[in-house]
């Protein structure tokens, strides 16, 4: 492969790198970061300031697993759960990461889960 020639997972690092730039977590108003892989989705609220993981949750986890895990439904389950998670710990609102992903399909499910159990963003 020559230099010039960048794989798909080189170039979402890339725009993810580009997205950070200007999205980044406070402790009033965390970064919701979403990844997608084939099989999976996975979302963490991070507060950027201090560097730590305030919720988490993904299709990794025995609720969701049983079923199918890579596809829209279960991605907005995980937007859900992390909503009802963070409104627990006491976070409302949130920056959404999009982490180099389009925002459609699986990880617009997520945002869309996000927002009707109750965070802003």
């Amino acid at each position: 492969m020559s230099k010039n020639k960048l794989n798909s997972q080189e170039l979402r690092q890339k725009r993810h790198k580009r997205v950070r730039r200007t999205v980044i977590g406070t402790t009033e108003r965390p970064r919701l970061a979403v990844f997608r892989s084939n099989k999976h989705v996975m979302a963490q609220i991070v507060d950027d300031s201090s560097g730590t993981t305030l919720v988490a949750a993904s299709t990794y986890e025995a609720s969701l697993r049983s079923g199918v895990t890579g596809n829209i439904d279960a991605a907005r389950k995980v937007g859900e759960m992390i909503a009802e998670r963070a409104v627990e710990k006491g976070v409302k609102a949130v920056v959404f990461d999009r982490g180099g992903f389009q925002y459609h399909g699986r990880v617009a499910a997520v945002a869309d889960g996000a927002r009707e159990k109750g965070l802003e963003f």
